[in-house]
């Protein structure tokens, strides 16, 4: 089976809000394995809202429908899903009672609006909200000749967690088909997107049964493989033997089968050695020192360094000859050397990490243009060092330039 989710509320089509229910949604479901076919999000206007509900129940098993349940004119998600089912609304007096007792206990007057809240969608089951005054509704139905599963909840994501819990879970178990998903990530760093799918795809399309999908970040690449199964174990079987296949097929270039991240991987790579490391960073400003230092437990491996941005820096504390930095320039192969091996020295460390490069949008020349990145790696075997050019904004060469000196460590450990 799987589903569509549909937010609404027109301030999520704005700036200021997102739609965080429907991750949790999403999660809730994929553990009953439904797949989420479509997540969409409808501003208050009821002919688009009642458009995306007649849509969503002519594409999927399960629609769940979250907010727009409230007391004001704009709160439209019952009247919208009715006109969609081709059915009425009916006001319930129980709830209506209800409604009017909820509020005297608390010694509050509501005015009559809130009676909309009592309308119920013909053939729909009232679930109950304890925590709010909009009651959901759950619709077993038949559209066309299929059955179709609908459930209204309230926006605000405590009510509608507490609503889904207690009332659509255990619905939805007696009813779902006993499947399994299971997902498995593998993480490539370094290694572009189309290159990735061109070398990967003729192993990934024979695979029927595993969706396969590919994320690109800056200097990442993610393969999210999915598999849905009566038993789990079949599953993983299935998933397990398709990553295995592209982790020979990339090789080096995958640092993570099973969705760490790269510095994590560094510093496990580096506690496992009994290895530690040190940096130098120029245009990286520390982001090297601060992806390693959000990790648990990061200093049993990771001692430390300097940001070194002026050249008065590079030479106190990562000990570069000023003469060096005069000959070649602070971004040069020579300096990237220097701070890699001095800052190792400097911090007694078994590694070294040295970074220079001009992070832009500023401070490019012909000779040496913004984007250009030189990376040091240095232990008691001897200096690697790269000469990169990376584009995008400043964000992101300063990313690439942290995410290239993590994976150079990365293979000077494997």
């Amino acid at each position: 089976m799987n589903a569509e989710i549909i937010a609404v509320g027109s301030e999520m089509l704005t700036p200021y809000r997102q739609d965080t229910n429907s991750l949790y949604l999403t999660g809730k479901l994929n553990e009953l394995g439904v797949a989420v076919a479509f997540k969409t999000i409808v501003g208050d206007k009821r002919k688009h809202l009642t458009g995306a509900v007649r849509t969503a129940l002519g594409r999927v098993d399960i629609v769940v429908l979250s907010g727009g349940l409230g007391p004001t004119e704009d709160d439209l998600t019952r009247e919208a899903t009715a006109e969609a089912l081709g059915v009425r609304l009916r006001r319930d007096p129980d709830i209506i009672a209800h409604l009017y007792t909820r509020a005297a206990a608390r010694r509050m007057t509501i005015p009559r609006n809130n009676e909309k809240q009592a309308d119920v969608i013909e053939g729909a089951t009232m679930l109950p909200n304890p925590l709010g005054s909009a009651p959901g509704q759950w619709l077993d139905t038949v559209v066309g000749k299929h059955r179709k599963l609908a459930m209204l909840l309230p926006g605000p994501p405590h009510e509608l967690k507490g609503m889904f819990e207690a009332e659509c879970l255990p619905r939805l178990r007696d009813i779902v088909p006993k499947r399994q998903i299971v997902t498995r990530v593998l993480k490539a760093a370094m290694i572009g997107e189309s290159l990735a799918d061109a070398r990967i795809a003729p192993i990934y399309t024979e695979y029927k049964d595993v969706e396969t999908t590919i994320l690109a970040h800056l200097g990442d690449i993610e393969l999210r493989l999915s598999c849905s199964k009566p038993i789990a174990e079949l599953a993983q079987t299935r998933v397990d033997d398709l990553a295995g296949k592209i982790e020979e097929e990339l090789e080096d270039f995958i640092y993570s089968s099973q969705g760490e991240s790269l510095e994590q991987i560094v510093l496990y790579f580096l506690e496992m050695r009994g290895a530690t490391l040190a940096v130098a960073e120029s245009c990286t400003g520390g982001l090297v020192a601060e992806r390693l230092t959000s990790v648990s437990g990061s200093s049993r491996s990771f001692v430390g360094g300097a940001v070194v941005y002026s050249n008065r820096l590079k030479t106190e504390l990562a000990g570069v000859d000023a003469q060096l930095i005069a000959t070649h320039g602070a971004v040069s192969r020579e300096v990237a050397i220097a701070l890699a091996e001095g800052i190792r020295e400097r911090c007694g460390a078994t590694m070294g990490l040295g970074v220079t490069g001009i992070a832009g949008p500023a401070g490019g020349t012909e000779e040496k243009p913004v984007g250009l990145v030189y990376i040091a790696v240095s232990d008691a075997d001897g200096t690697d060092v790269v000469e990169k050019r990376f584009s995008g904004d400043r964000a992101a060469v300063r990313f690439y330039a942290s995410q290239q000196g993590l994976d150079m460590v990365r293979r000077r450990l494997m």
